[in-house]
């Protein structure tokens, strides 16, 4: 699946608007996980080597456009900071005046990161006017969200429709590894899918039934393949609308599904929470799963 690159256009001294997932676990402003920071750092040194004036927007969490404190990314733009050995300045907005102001500030080779754009409801409306604010922000589109690009958001999807559009570098490398996964893929073949919905990924399920020689379901989607199955879930999280999508799916992958034998179940969602492991068909009424258990990462080691 052949995309168009970063490399393939000059950038020298344009606005090069970058959707990127810095989508991170953050407590108290202290970043937990910065995985998600390097894997994107490639495709900013490469632009600002270019002479590019970066613009990076970004979501984080659900704020459910509205403004929360805590889902700001101004500890991002700070850390992002450290690890370029740059400033990155961080903008209040996403859109708008100061958005403008913040971009109009840049020179080649400078970074800015946007405020969260899920602060507005038409990002996740994938809203055509909103979309128009975000590219007129930049002269060229730069989509490295791989692990948001399958939502079409108005940061991943509706902006390309008015900006010259490409892939950024890490958008390549994952898109060229599932390429020759599914074209040419050494056997045997595993695959891992998790999550916390099977509504946005059954497509995905499915096609990696046709070339996998086991699929393991993990996350919060498993819990609607177990209750399908028949297992008691308690007060887990499950999409009772794909439970018969998930029995169709069981039936026709047989073996080659793999879901959890043993859950780590809670009696809250709470770090202060009660847990404990038990097999799939013994979790209580007023429990919920959060992970699998040992036996079935034994399992998934061995598959």
């Amino acid at each position: 699946m052949r995309k168009k690159t970063i490399r393939e256009i000059d950038v020298q001294g344009k606005r090069v608007l970058v959707r990127v997932d810095f989508n991170v676990p953050i407590d108290a402003g202290r970043i937990l996980d910065e995985l998600r920071l390097t894997t994107a750092l490639p495709t900013i040194e490469y632009l600002r080597a270019q002479g590019a004036r970066i613009i990076l927007c970004s979501h984080l969490g659900r704020p459910k456009g509205t403004v929360v404190e805590s889902l700001r990314l101004a500890p991002i733009a700070a850390r992002l900071s450290e690890l370029l050995s740059v400033p990155v300045a961080a903008a209040n907005d996403c859109v708008g005046a100061e958005a403008e102001a913040a971009v109009d500030k840049l020179t080649s080779g400078d970074v800015l990161l946007l405020e969260n754009v899920r602060f507005h409801v038409e990002e996740e409306a994938n809203d055509a006017a909103f979309s128009q604010r975000l590219a007129k922000l930049a002269d060229v589109y730069v989509n490295d969200a791989f692990g948001t690009a399958h939502r079409a958001h108005a940061s991943t999807e509706g902006v390309a429709h008015h900006l010259p559009a490409v892939a950024g570098l890490l958008m390549e490398r994952e898109v060229d590894f599932l390429t020759r996964a599914a074209v040419e893929p050494e056997k045997p073949l595993g695959a891992i899918i998790g999550g916390a919905k099977i509504s946005d990924k059954m497509l995905c399920v499915r096609n990696l039934l046709s070339i996998v020689d086991v699929l393991i379901i993990g996350g919060g989607m498993a819990n609607t393949f177990l209750k399908a199955a028949g297992h008691p879930v308690g007060d887990s999280l499950v999409e009772d609308g794909q439970l018969g999508t998930a029995s169709a799916v069981m039936q026709d992958a047989g073996e080659r599904l793999l879901l959890p034998s043993d859950v780590v179940i809670a009696d809250a969602f709470d770090a202060d929470a009660q847990a404990q492991t038990v097999a799939v068909g013994e979790v209580p009424s007023d429990w919920r799963i959060l992970d699998a258990g040992p036996e079935s990462i034994a399992a998934i080691r061995d598959s």
